[in-house]
């Protein structure tokens, strides 16, 4: 049986054994859950679910683009000075820091979903093939839900590279359910770190919830810091916006660069996903130089157009004098020389 297709094997496993018990041991986790470090409302109220209905069946033309999305398949160089980062589309994409590659939330396949016959359909193409990507050194995953962790895309990526995958706690039984070696996942708590092939990677808090069945917050959530020799990358992963980016800048910053969750918002759940706005903020807390906003242009997640969260960004980030950059899924931006914006969304919208 094709394992796309099996709803169960999609789901993942349930954490056990040692790992279960660092979960039990986390001061993230209590009364069998994992939990934010700041009042969180992750679910929609019953007086909301009206309007949530019909915000989904509504506006559909505007929150899909009008034209092909351009992509910009781009080569990863061997620069061992460099800091470049590849936007894939959503929140997937490649960080190439001092001769090293770090692969975020890789999502690949075409619906982000426990099934291949149902639910939120890509917009666009993934500029390149798994297969086509360069050794990685590790995939850092965020969080479990289907738009950042895609069974398929972690299979293919187990078979084809050696690479590690750095994750959460309790993620790891999700990749032991998919045939990722038990050697090859490090999981950490949030403010924990692990050492690979000469970064060092640390899971920092985010304010988000996670799970894939009917379950919730069984395993954690995260965002990254991803610190070369001399250079530092900060991944919010899928987050509200909350004081703890500030601790996180003033504890691991400042960054070179920054990849900021700033689409699929909405009113309903604005404790869970950030608007532009607290995105650009984000970015400034955390002290970064370069921004790339991120989790947008790929998946019909939310009500708002299709484009706004890039126009929203790019205002907000002219506003508060913050360095942005927009490229294109695929394109590669040299960080220290990122490209000037050219609003192409504008012209897909």
């Amino acid at each position: 049986m094709d394992n796309r297709f099996n709803i169960a094997a999609q789901i993942g496993g349930k954490a056990t054994g040692s790992r279960r018990a660092r979960m039990e041991a986390s001061p993230q986790f209590s009364g069998g859950r994992f939990r934010n470090n700041v009042p969180t409302t992750t679910g929609i109220s019953l007086s909301a679910v009206p309007r949530v209905a019909v915000a989904a069946f509504t506006g559909g033309d505007a929150r899909r683009p009008h034209r092909p999305v351009p992509l910009a398949p781009a080569t990863p160089g061997d620069d061992a000075q460099g800091l470049h980062i590849t936007w894939y589309g959503h929140s997937s994409a490649l960080v190439e820091i001092e001769g090293h590659r770090v692969l975020l939330d890789p999502v690949w396949s075409d619906r982000c979903s426990p099934t291949p016959l149902a639910g939120p359909r890509r917009l666009h193409q993934p500029p390149v093939g798994l297969r086509d990507l360069p050794p990685i050194d590790a995939v850092v995953i965020s969080h479990d839900h289907y738009d950042h962790l895609d069974m398929p895309s972690i299979q293919i990526l187990a078979d084809l590279q050696a690479t590690m995958f750095v994750v959460p706690l309790g993620i790891g039984a999700h990749l032991e359910r998919w045939g990722v070696p038990e050697s090859r996942i490090t999981e950490l708590d949030w403010n924990e770190s692990t050492r690979v092939a000469g970064l060092e990677l640390i899971a920092t808090p985010a304010r988000h919830f996670s799970g894939r069945g009917l379950s919730r917050d069984e395993t954690l959530w995260a965002s990254w810091v991803i610190n070369g020799p001399t250079r530092r990358v900060f991944y919010s992963g899928d987050t509200g916006y909350f004081p703890g980016f500030a601790a996180i800048g003033e504890t691991y910053g400042p960054f070179d660069a920054t990849l900021v969750q700033v689409g699929a918002y909405g009113n309903d759940w604005s404790d869970i996903h950030m608007v532009p706005e607290d995105g650009v903020a984000t970015h400034v807390d955390v002290r970064g130089g370069v921004m790339i906003p991120v989790h947008w242009a790929t998946f019909d997640l939310a009500p708002h157009h299709w484009s706004e969260p890039a126009e929203r960004t790019w205002r907000e980030a002219k506003a508060r004098g913050v360095r942005l950059a927009v490229p294109r899924p695929g394109e590669r931006v040299d960080v220290d020389n990122p490209p000037e914006i050219d609003a192409w969304w504008q012209h897909v919208a």
